[in-house]
């Protein structure tokens, strides 16, 4: 299959693409390597992706991207993964949210009847459901966004709902929750804490670790994508992509510092975060026929060891 992949020198979309280039799959990956976090780390992982002859970099904005890029090329499935990350940086920059997230989603949208590709399935995120107090959450649950990156997602599933409709398009929402695994994003809790203690600094423990994350091991969230790739599906449908086994953020931190001592500093909690996240996915588990999720503890020690191994807050 020919796939186009945007965001590619993300985390998600580098993790999905080198899979699918392990598959053989003709990979035509889309990124403007925006500077949010270190430009030089994506280019690493880019540089994993090269090796492939089957990749293909299109380097360009995602509002940018036009159906003449691909000359005439026959292109199966969208994964568009691109956007404006950061709950936190949208209280500093949130017109870039507006630009990437939701016209970016338009465009690219747009690109997918152009090119009338089966389906397309693209990024949402848990944080369309605010601060909850009812767990595990469902997809139907009542959307609750409270920052600006939350409610650009919100945003692209109605609109994906209505492009659906109105010009048949195949369209998958992804919700996901935090996801972490090897070559995770620098500016995560993970390889903070990680890159504390290998350079023997402070580790800031937003709201004293009294919180809770579903977080979702990469080579999971990489399983269900290749599966719904697979998959003949029709209209608009939404999934949780997580473990539905929340972590106490306290407790990991506890359970690191046995081993690993890091000097810990409690501070306040930040006003862009929730609390606790805690997915329902029995509906993906159903509809693709999963039987379990990686270990949350095996899975962390795993991507410690690989960033020591390949000194990861050298590049970061």
């Amino acid at each position: 299959m020919k796939i186009i992949i945007t965001g590619v020198a993300g985390f998600i979309g580098f993790s999905l693409a080198h899979k699918l280039l392990e598959q053989n799959h003709r990979v035509v990956g889309i990124d403007n390597l925006d500077d949010y976090y270190s430009v030089n780390y994506k280019k690493k992982r880019l540089l994993k992706l090269k090796k492939f002859k089957n990749f293909f970099l299109i380097k360009k904005d995602i509002n940018k991207v036009k159906k003449i890029d691909f000359k005439n090329q026959k292109i199966d499935l969208i994964f568009h993964l691109a956007a404006q990350a950061g709950v936190r940086y949208s209280f500093i920059k949130p017109k870039k949210y507006i630009e990437t997230n939701i016209f970016g989603f338009l465009n690219i949208i747009d690109l997918a009847k152009e090119l009338c590709v089966k389906k397309m399935l693209y990024a949402s995120s848990s944080s369309v459901y605010g601060d909850s107090k009812k767990f595990p959450l469902k997809e139907t649950e009542e959307l609750k966004p409270k920052n600006i990156y939350a409610i650009s997602k919100k945003l692209n599933e109605k609109n994906a709902e209505l492009y659906s409709n109105l010009d048949n398009l195949n369209l998958v929402g992804l919700r996901f929750f935090t996801v972490f695994g090897e070559w995770g994003r620098p500016d995560m809790f993970m390889m903070k804490l990680f890159k504390a203690h290998s350079e023997k600094k402070v580790f800031y423990l937003n709201n004293y670790g009294n919180h809770s994350r579903d977080f979702t091991y990469i080579d999971d969230v990489v399983d269900i994508l290749l599966k719904l790739m697979k998959k003949n599906i029709k209209g608009h449908k939404i999934f949780n992509v997580c473990s539905n086994s929340p972590q106490n953020i306290l407790k990991i931190v506890n359970t690191f510092n046995k081993k690993n001592f890091t000097k810990i500093k409690l501070i306040e909690m930040h006003k862009a975060d929730v609390l606790d996240t805690h997915g329902d996915n029995l509906k993906v588990k159903s509809y693709l026929n999963l039987k379990k999720f990686s270990n949350f503890y095996d899975s962390f020690f795993r991507v410690f060891e690989w960033y020591k191994k390949n000194k990861i807050n050298q590049i970061s």
